[in-house]
C-alpha cells in the first residue's frame, strides 16, 4: 500500500508540474519543468528521473541527494586544484565547486550541446574564468587527455542518458583510462544507482580498476576512490572538519555525510567484470 501511495503521489506531482521548455536534440528529448518551487531537467517526457534540479527560492541549495553526496569527495581531498567533470546536466557540480574552491581549474565535458545551452539558460550555469566546457563524448575526451598528459586531482563521473550510464562508460577499460588521468592521491567520484541489475558487476569492475572504494548510498550511490589507496576514516573525519563551513552553505555537511561512508564489499566473489 505504501509503495502504491508513493507512486500515486509521484504521478500527481508530475501532473501538477509546469513544463517551461522542451527541445528534441540530436541525442535526446530535453524537458525543463517547474514543480513545488523546483526547476528540473529530465530526458524524455515519460521518464520520472530528474537529471538536475535547482531551488527557485534558494539557488545555492543542492536539491538532489546525489549532488550532496558527491561533495563527500572533498573528504578525500579538500583542495583539488584541477577538476574534471564528465556529464554536465544543469551544471550543478561545476557551479557549486566554483563557489567552494574558486581557485580550482574545472573542465566539464558534455556530449549534447543542447544540454549545455539549457544549463546556462535555465539553471544559472555560468563558467567562471577558471572553467571550461568541452562538447564531446566523455570517453573521447579522456583518451585525448591521456595523449596530452593531463592529470586531475578530482574526477567526477556523472554521465547519464535517459536510462543509465552509457555502456562504453561502464567498462574496466574506460575506468582504467580515467584512472590514468588521476594525479598522485587524485580522487574519483562516480554517480551510479543504489539498485540496478548491473550493481554487482559495476561494483566488481570499479574494484578491479581502483581497488577498495567507499560506497555512499542514498537514492543513488556514489563511489569514492583515491589513487594510491583509500585514506583511513580518521583522515576522512579531519578533512570533513576542514571543509564543513564551505559546504554548509549548500545544504550538506559532516553530520549527514560521514554516516554514509562504507568500504564493505557488497557483491559476491567472482562477479563478472564489465569489459569492452
Amino acid at each position: 500500500l505504501k509503495w502504491l501511495m508513493a507512486l500515486l503521489g509521484l504521478v500527481g506531482s508530475l501532473a501538477c508540474a509546469q513544463e517551461i521548455y522542451q527541445e528534441k536534440s540530436l541525442y535526446r528529448n530535453i524537458i525543463v519543468f517547474e514543480d513545488q518551487g523546483l526547476r528540473c531537467m529530465k530526458f524524455e517526457r515519460h521518464n520520472t528521473g530528474r537529471q538536475s534540479c535547482i531551488s527557485l527560492r534558494e539557488p545555492n541549495a543542492l536539491v538532489l541527494n546525489y549532488t550532496k553526496t558527491l561533495l563527500g569527495a572533498l573528504y578525500l581531498n579538500p583542495e583539488p586544484a584541477k577538476i574534471l567533470i564528465i556529464g554536465l546536466g544543469g551544471g550543478t557540480m561545476p557551479s557549486t565547486l566554483q563557489k567552494i574552491i574558486p581557485q580550482a581549474k574545472i573542465d566539464s565535458v558534455e556530449l549534447d550541446p543542447s544540454v549545455a545551452k539549457v544549463a546556462k539558460q535555465f539553471f544559472g550555469f555560468s563558467p567562471g574564468p577558471q572553467s571550461a566546457v568541452f562538447i564531446e563524448d566523455g570517453r573521447v575526451f579522456v583518451k585525448r587527455a591521456q595523449k596530452q598528459g593531463k592529470t586531475y586531482d578530482l574526477i567526477i563521473l556523472d554521465a547519464f542518458d535517459h536510462i543509465y550510464v552509457p555502456e562504453h562508460m561502464l567498462t574496466r577499460e574506460y575506468l582504467l583510462e580515467v584512472k590514468s588521468l588521476l594525479a598522485k592521491n587524485g580522487v574519483l567520484a562516480a554517480n551510479t544507482f543504489s539498485v540496478s541489475k548491473l550493481y554487482d558487476s559495476e561494483s566488481a569492475t570499479y574494484a578491479s580498476a581502483f581497488g577498495p572504494f567507499y560506497n555512499l548510498k542514498t537514492e543513488n550511490r556514489v563511489i569514492l576512490a583515491r589513487n594510491g589507496g583509500l585514506p583511513p576514516l580518521a583522515e576522512i573525519k579531519a578533512n570533513a572538519q576542514q571543509v564543513e563551513t564551505k559546504i554548509a552553505h549548500f545544504g550538506t555537511g559532516k553530520e549527514w555525510l560521514l554516516p554514509l561512508f562504507s568500504a564493505d564489499v557488497q557483491w559476491p566473489a567472482g562477479t563478472r567484470i564489465l569489459t569492452d
